[in-house]
């Protein structure tokens, strides 16, 4: 996308396009979470989870050139699509997805076993139309389910290429450092904040981040979520928490889990205008400062 549009926009270097592209997809992004939860829980709800969003921890690589703008753009509008049937969309926007960041395998493991589902369910109990006729959805629901890995599958194998062996993904993360143990590095880091000392703020902040989203999944799965944002949801919270190395990063990690604010939303969304406005406006203000300190204290990338 920066290559293209460096090419469209000549007078504008690479990194003035690697913003406007941050930019464009995190507004694309908002919208695909107001479209989400609007469906979910309603408008109200759906505007306040899009200002959560907006001023989560690490929120500021939003506009920046991250791929986590344009990955949750397109994660947020996959799943939506598949909330609206809109099987082929889902399918196509979860394999570009893939493309994007090795974590789309969430989004592409939702809609893959949400278009299985629907199929099952289609086979036992037929859906018809508006005018009593049987509606055959296994065309589009098979598309799904076939389109939507190949983004991914397509990542690995060119990274495997380039390494000249199929298992160079692995080897590549191994080298920087990043693996999967299954939460053991986590849970090492999470008793450090409570037994060692001193603790800087990005490593407080990353360690309330992991618990509140461990926490805030179960309340999730009990208030009866669509499976679609389950799925994904609890993939990107597995990855983040069971994978080794970069615990100052989990935050960021955990960004396009955007499910995972519905619950605060729909709080906050019932509560008097006077209290839903000041509790927004203090995490408005402590998000600002928490940006503040990253860009310019804390001494590693985001």
């Amino acid at each position: 996308m920066i290559r293209a549009g460096s090419a469209l926009l000549p007078p504008l270097s690479a990194a003035q396009v690697a913003w406007g592209v941050a930019v464009v997809a995190a507004l694309l992004a908002a919208w695909g979470i107001y479209a989400v939860v609007e469906r979910v829980a309603g408008r109200r709800a759906a505007v306040v989870a899009t200002v959560l969003w907006g001023i989560a921890p690490h929120a500021m690589v939003e506009s920046m050139a991250y791929t986590e703008p344009v990955f949750t753009a397109l994660c947020a509008w996959s799943l939506y699509a598949a909330l609206s049937h809109r099987w082929v969309a889902a399918g196509v926007l979860a394999s570009l997805a893939g493309l994007t960041r090795p974590s789309g395998s969430a989004v592409v493991a939702a809609v893959v076993l949400a278009a299985l589902w629907a199929l099952f369910s289609s086979r036992r109990r037929p859906a018809q139309g508006d005018d009593g006729h049987r509606l055959d959805r296994t065309g589009p629901l098979l598309t799904a389910v076939a389109v939507a890995p190949l983004g991914w599958f397509a990542w690995f194998g060119w990274v495997g290429y380039r390494a000249g062996d199929w298992r160079g993904y692995f080897e590549v993360q191994e080298k920087w450092g990043s693996t999967f143990d299954g939460g053991v590095f986590t849970l090492g880091r999470l008793a450090d904040v409570f037994l060692k000392l001193p603790l800087n703020l990005n490593t407080a902040v990353g360690a309330a981040t992991v618990i509140a989203a461990v926490v805030v999944f179960v309340i999730c799965v009990q208030q009866r979520q669509p499976a679609v944002l389950l799925v994904y949801a609890g993939m990107l919270l597995l990855i983040a928490v069971g994978g080794a190395g970069y615990f100052h990063s989990k935050a960021r990690f955990l960004l396009p889990a955007f499910p995972l604010l519905i619950p605060a939303a729909r709080a906050l969304a019932a509560a008097r205008p006077a209290t839903m406005y000041t509790l927004l406006g203090t995490a408005v203000g402590l998000s600002t400062a928490y940006g503040v300190y990253l860009m310019l204290v804390w001494p590693h990338s985001p």
